[in-house]
């Protein structure tokens, strides 16, 4: 499987459209696990899984913000500094929390490798103890009377 990457900025056109679809997109998101879509052309009906509409929307939004959106699939093997990026670090510290055993990788001859799926598992453990943190301090803020 590939990935789908789309580095096309979205024109003006292209996100006022993306704000109407969207909108009517997630109004057709029920409570089943699919959703029926009347396709123009020939009115055949397609049935889709809700979790690809919900996709969908919050690719729409994002076009519709103008931001370009990228569909990385969760086996993908990233390279380290594929990784860095998007965990928006240097390529040598990701290599070292490689290393010290935080993020699973393994070698392809010399080269490490890093599944998607590993990469998120740990960004979202990052982010939760950076929220977990922030509730501290901000908690200690307001004992010491500090006015936050």
């Amino acid at each position: 499987m590939s990935a789908l990457i789309s580095y096309q900025i979205p024109t003006p056109e292209d996100a006022k459209l993306a704000v109407e679809s969207s909108r009517l997109l997630a109004a057709c998101i029920g409570k089943g696990e699919s959703a029926c879509l009347r396709l123009r052309e020939g009115d055949e009906m397609l049935q889709v899984p809700v979790k690809a509409i919900r996709l969908l929307v919050d690719i729409l939004d994002a076009m519709a913000r103008g931001d370009a959106v990228s569909l990385i699939p969760i086996h993908k093997e990233l390279t380290t500094q594929e990784a860095a990026n998007l965990l928006n670090v240097s390529r040598p510290y990701l290599v070292k929390l490689m290393e010290n055993g935080e993020i699973p990788f393994h070698k392809n001859g010399v080269r490490r490798k890093v599944l998607f799926k590993d990469l998120m598992e740990y960004k979202q453990k990052r982010d939760q103890a950076s929220m977990e943190l922030l509730d501290e301090l901000t908690a200690e803020a307001q004992e010491l009377d500090m006015g936050y």
